[in-house]
């Protein structure tokens, strides 16, 4: 057992030291030699487990992520899918089996773009090429049920130092491809070339470094749950995927509800039942979100019309990690301004499309000042923008 556990640390540092390396500036050859030197085959977890080590040590998740694709290039084809359970990816519907069949297509949808790319520019040459890239932008929505959903289960079970790392890659591949569409639209190809590589490493580390580590942590359960909240954002390239009942008939209904409270949910001026509590906030015109004192989402209102998409896996996650890593900072520091009373509110607004989307951020305090949390609203006002004149109870 000594000889296990010495031989595992062994592996861990020395997986530290050549990530190190990498950051430092030694060619990925150089320490791609080093790395099939010192091992036949890696799993998802050890390398998981020595990003978080770095990370623990003082390391930035943007500085292994500036270099992380060409963590992908050293460990391709050096990874042991060995924590996988059996048939999950095979089975319609189930998450991993989704993810899977968007990279599939995705990897075909690359493959015709370069194609089109060597082809001579003849005929509709070029509005095939342009149309073919344009479907590529959809893999924002690929992203965010990674980024909502698996993500948020791994901070659950402890993985915290991939999911940062990922996430920032996204945002980069997001800005990138951006720019690539903008200048194909000008008939230069050359940043699009750039962005279909960046695209098919990051598959290949959702299907060698993420699923792996999802597959050995998550329950049947978790799995279900996931499956349900991924059509509050949509599918990338494929028909959306039939149902995943999971792996028990009475699954569906073997869920435990929650205790009712007795009596009903009692305030200061008046009382609710916990149903007529959750109509209520679900009929606001707007969002609301409750984060914690801890920092971690509690609840969230169900409105018929909601500008970002939320689901029950968000809850009890740090809120800091339902953000891009660019934005983390700024998050932070309202809620420090908020639990520090140096600000009651924050507000902000956005454009997406014809809305103009008002979000804003409140403290939550007791009636002796204690803060209790925050209150975050989201709301489209163009329509209240709109208004002139008056009109009255009688009009």
């Amino acid at each position: 057992m000594s000889a296990d556990i010495n031989n595992r640390e062994f592996r861990k540092q020395k997986l530290k030291d050549i990530i190190r390396k990498l950051h430092e500036g030694q060619s990925a050859r150089q320490v791609q030699e080093e790395f099939a030197a010192a091992f036949g085959q890696v799993s998802a977890e050890e390398i998981s487990m020595a990003e978080h080590a770095l990370m623990q040590e003082g390391i930035l998740p943007e500085e292994i992520q500036r270099l992380c694709d060409v963590h992908t290039a050293v460990f391709k084809g050096s990874i042991q899918e060995i924590h996988a359970p059996k048939n999950l990816e095979d089975t319609p519907g189930h998450p991993a089996h989704t993810l899977k069949a968007e990279n599939a297509v995705l990897r075909e949808m690359i493959a015709e773009i370069r194609r089109l790319l060597k082809a001579p520019e003849t005929g509709d040459w070029f509005k095939e090429l342009l149309s073919r890239a344009n479907l590529l932008s959809g893999i924002d929505t690929h992203y965010k049920v990674k980024e909502n959903l698996f993500f948020s289960y791994m901070e659950k079970h402890g993985v915290n130092a991939p999911p940062k790392v990922m996430w920032g890659v996204d945002d980069e591949i997001r800005a990138e491809l951006k720019n690539a569409l903008s200048e194909l639209n000008r008939g230069q190809t050359t940043a699009l070339e750039a962005v279909l590589k960046r695209l098919e490493d990051m598959a290949f580390k959702e299907e060698n470094i993420m699923l792996p580590i999802l597959q050995e942590k998550l329950d049947d359960e978790e799995w279900r749950q996931i499956a349900e909240d991924t059509p509050a954002f949509g599918t990338f390239l494929i028909r959306k995927p039939p149902a995943y009942k999971g792996r028990s008939k009475d699954q569906e209904d073997s869920r435990e509800e929650l205790p009712a409270q007795e009596g009903g949910i009692r305030l200061p001026t008046g009382s609710f039942s916990t149903q007529e509590l959750s109509a209520l906030l679900n009929a606001l015109p707007m969002d609301v979100t409750f984060v914690d004192k801890k920092n971690r989402v509690r609840y969230f209102s169900q409105g018929r019309e909601r500008v970002f998409p939320r689901t029950v896996s968000v809850l009890g996650r740090d809120v800091k990690n339902c953000h891009p890593p660019a934005s983390v900072h700024i998050v932070e520091q309202i809620i420090q301004d908020l639990r520090a009373g140096k600000k009651d509110h924050e507000d902000f607004w956005i454009r997406m499309g014809e809305k103009l989307i008002l979000i804003r951020y409140f403290a939550v305090r007791s009636p002796e000042g204690e803060f209790l949390g925050v209150a975050e609203s989201t709301q489209d006002i163009a329509p209240l923008q709109a208004i002139k004149g008056e009109k009255r109870l009688m009009s």
